[in-house]
């Protein structure tokens, strides 16, 4: 069985396009950071102000770590999840990565009343948001096995092409050797 497991920047809906597919594919769906926020008993926001982002990003690698380990599973991870080789490792062996795609402002447009993002909690977030992409998209690209754009798109629209292209790629393996050769 294998897992799905959605990057992206934040705002770029993989959540609510992660729930969707887990319910047309009928897989359990996980969000990395709602599991830290069960474990912990205490929300992003307040890990943040107590341990600062170093302490987040520990729970973080140490969620995913258990995420990754599932048997089919639709998971939704953090903004941030790859920022750290070891996540980048686990989440490519842990199932196929779809990168969800989005642009700043559309970001910017999905996150504006969203008061449990601390990156964001900033007097400028469009450059908070420009400064993170600048970073992430390399990472995110260099671990996604599909990239998917989300702008201005129905999370359902997308779901779809999730699945058209997934179901058209060949198996992980082949593609890594024609990589290597």
């Amino acid at each position: 069985m294998h897992n799905f497991i959605l990057v992206g920047p934040m705002g770029a809906g993989k959540s609510t396009i992660g729930r969707l597919l887990a319910k047309e594919l009928r897989l359990p769906f996980k969000d990395s950071d709602k599991e830290i926020e069960q474990r912990t008993g205490a929300s992003i926001p307040l890990i943040f102000d107590v341990e600062g982002e170093g302490g987040f990003r520990e729970r973080e690698r140490a969620v995913i770590a258990d995420l990754c380990q599932l048997e089919g599973v639709v998971l939704a991870t953090g903004g941030g999840a790859v920022l750290r080789e070891d996540n980048r490792q686990a989440l490519r062996a842990g199932g196929q990565v779809v990168y969800l795609c989005t642009s700043v402002d559309q970001q910017l447009e999905r996150t504006a009343r969203d008061r449990n993002r601390p990156l964001l909690q900033a007097s400028d977030p469009r450059s908070v948001l420009s400064a993170l992409m600048a970073i992430r998209d390399p990472l995110y690209r260099s671990i996604a096995d599909v990239i998917i754009e989300t702008d201005e798109r129905p999370p359902r629209m997308v779901v779809t092409e999730i699945l058209d292209r997934l179901a058209s790629l060949p198996p992980r393996e082949s593609r890594d050797e024609s990589a290597l050769s």
